[in-house]
């Protein structure tokens, strides 16, 4: 710990929606040695916000919160601020938190059972370039880029004004994937997911998935196996 106690102090927001977890946080990292706890922020949009305005180096986020969860906050976080290092702290480590979380742009991922030795290693380890990831999360990673790649959907001209992305959203709900397997499909977040479609429907005139998957073949989004 001599080595991370040397270094100047790094500027910590925490995101967390949840009062007591957000508290307790904090009060650990003010007892740990190199980490300076700026502020703290109940939910994705506040964590956008405090970043404007604080300018911290990192953002312990959490990942399930109202309003903006913690891929889209990310998302938004590394676009507008690329000063800003986001290292995720959360319950999940399955691979629908995981990747979109990690496609979003953050450099760090913990669950919180890491201890206060973690917390520091991985909040410094952002900070010099390196990925501060958890032991588990790791050895997912590795087991994900030893899988078979997943098929893309097929590129076509989007009809009626969607956008590129909706199409994608739409070709996969005629292939029959849930919203959580879109967003695996796709490495975002359920929630964006949901805007895709509310999106797309809103613009398409469609009602339900029955309608959209006849929509999607009548567009040739997609084709019908043949054979």
């Amino acid at each position: 710990m001599t080595e991370v106690a040397e270094r100047r102090p790094a500027r910590v927001v925490v995101a967390d929606d949840q009062t007591v977890v957000r508290e307790g946080i904090v009060m650990l990292l003010g007892l740990l040695p190199g980490i300076e706890v700026v502020g703290a922020a109940g939910d994705g949009d506040e964590a956008v916000k405090l970043v404007a305005e604080l300018a911290p180096d990192v953002v312990l986020m959490d990942l399930r919160m109202p309003r903006c969860d913690g891929v889209e906050a990310t998302r938004r976080i590394r676009a507008e601020h690329p000063g800003t290092q986001v290292v995720v702290l959360t319950t999940f480590a399955d691979d629908d938190s995981l990747f979109p979380a990690l496609t979003a742009g953050a450099r760090g991922y913990l669950t919180k059972d890491a201890d206060g030795d973690e917390i520091v290693r991985a909040v410094h380890s952002v900070l010099t370039g390196d990925a501060g990831l958890s032991p588990s999360v790791q050895r997912r990673l590795l087991e994900r880029l030893s899988a078979p790649e997943p098929k893309p959907a097929a590129p076509v001209d989007p009809p009626d004004g969607l956008t590129t992305r909706e199409t994608e959203v739409l070709a996969l709900i005629a292939e029959g994937l849930s919203n959580q397997e879109i967003a695996r499909e796709l490495h975002v977040s359920t929630a964006t997911v949901k805007t895709h479609i509310n999106n797309l429907f809103a613009k398409t005139g469609i009602k339900g998935r029955a309608q959209a998957v006849r929509y999607a073949y009548g567009k040739g989004v997609v084709r019908p196996p043949t054979g």
